[in-house]
């Protein structure tokens, strides 16, 4: 077995999962609340390579690629009047057409027109007992406390459905920065550490000229790789016509 081509397929493969998470983190950048997506390289026992004769081998490894998300807190910015941002950890919640609920950081909200508070795709934003409903008879604004609480003037609305997860990282990456958790089992927990900031944004927690310095490392990895590949190649293309040549 020709350990070294396998070595340098592998590390392409790998670099090639960094490149896919890195353009990915770049898409991330401008989005509201976006998340940025990390990655670590291991190395992993995989065979063992013996001689010709079977004799006098040994043990090689292969690089393997782990990404993960960061969920480090993004930079505040200001906002309109129905943004809000979460300080601290968790996700607002919000609740799909289907039924089904994500969790986003995303707190560029809006009102629908039957007066429903909404993200800019449309889904409702959860509070404990609902969607948040405006009274189109009152005529005072619906405001948010720092601890979530929802009034329109003197009338209580709830409490803004604010959850944590015990680990976020096995919620399900979705588009558009939500998240799923569709771990059996996995419950969204309150959150009461986090404060909800009215009249602000979070940004993405990336940095689109860290990410471009990381893509042309990648390229550049990536590209080493092939090279050692071809070389042995080459190494392997002369041994086998060297040995099939017969002896003058």
């Amino acid at each position: 077995m020709e350990v070294s081509l396998y070595s340098a397929a592998a590390a392409m493969n790998a670099t090639e999962k960094w490149q896919d998470m890195l353009a990915q983190n770049l898409a991330t950048a401008p989005m509201v609340g976006g998340r940025k997506h990390s990655i670590s390289f291991s190395s992993v026992d995989a065979g063992y390579a013996g001689t010709a004769l079977g004799e006098g081998g040994s043990n090689f490894v292969m690089p393997v690629a782990t990404t993960s998300t960061s969920f480090q807190q993004g930079e505040l910015k200001p906002g309109g009047p129905t943004d809000y941002a979460l300080q601290g950890n968790g996700f607002f919640t919000v609740q799909l057409p289907t039924g089904q609920k994500a969790y986003t950081r995303d707190g560029e909200f809006q009102w629908n027109s039957q007066g429903q508070l909404a993200t800019k795709q449309g889904y409702l934003v959860m509070a404990d007992g609902g969607p948040i409903q405006k009274d189109p008879v009152n005529t005072s604004p619906v405001t948010i406390s720092a601890t979530g609480e929802v009034s329109q003037g003197v009338d209580a609305k709830g409490k803004l459905a604010v959850v944590d997860f015990n680990d976020p990282q096995s919620l399900a990456v979705g588009s558009n920065g939500y998240f799923f958790a569709n771990t059996p089992g996995m419950q969204p927990i309150p959150a009461p550490n986090t404060k909800v900031n009215s009249g602000f944004l979070e940004s993405a927690n990336t940095s689109p000229t860290l990410e471009m310095s990381g893509l042309i490392s990648a390229m550049r990895m990536f590209e080493t790789n092939q090279k050692v590949m071809s070389m042995q190649n080459d190494r392997m293309t002369k041994t086998i016509a060297d040995l099939g040549t017969p002896p003058s």
